[in-house]
C-alpha cells in the first residue's frame, strides 16, 4: 500500500509559478509510474502530466505542455510538478497518482488526496 501525500498548492496570480509536491510512504514507490491529475469543479478529472519510474519517458497533456514539468526523486520518494505561465484555466484541485503501466494511468493504483491550486486573473 502507498500513501501519496501531496503539497504546495496555493493562490497565485496569473502568469505565476507554483511548484507540487508528492511524497510516497515506501519505497516501492520507485518501482511506479507517476502522474498528476486535476479536477476543476464541475468537470471530470483530467490527467495532466506522468513520469516513468526509471524517470527516461514522460507524458503531458497538450493543455499544459511547455509550462508544466513534472520531476521525481527516486532517492527521496517524492514527484514534484513544477507549473509556469499559469492560466486561470489551470485552477483545480491536483491529485498525485502512482500507476503501474505505462502508457495507462488511468485508472491509478495510489491517489493522494489533492492540493488545491487557484489562478486568479
Amino acid at each position: 500500500q502507498v500513501q501519496l501525500v501531496e503539497s504546495g498548492g496555493g493562490l497565485v496570480q496569473t502568469g505565476g509559478s507554483l511548484r507540487l509536491s508528492c511524497t510516497a510512504s515506501e519505497r516501492t514507490f520507485n518501482n511506479y509510474h507517476m502522474a498528476w491529475f486535476r479536477q476543476a469543479p464541475g468537470k471530470e478529472r483530467e490527467f495532466v502530466a506522468a513520469l516513468s519510474s526509471t524517470a527516461r519517458s514522460t507524458s503531458y497533456a497538450n493543455s499544459v505542455k511547455g509550462r508544466f514539468t513534472i520531476s521525481r526523486d527516486n532517492a527521496k520518494n517524492t514527484v514534484a510538478l513544477q507549473m509556469n505561465s499559469l492560466k486561470p484555466e489551470d485552477t483545480a484541485v491536483y491529485y498525485c497518482a502512482a500507476f503501474g503501466i505505462w502508457g495507462k494511468p488511468w485508472p491509478s493504483d495510489y491517489w493522494g488526496q489533492g492540493t488545491q491550486v487557484t489562478v486568479s486573473s
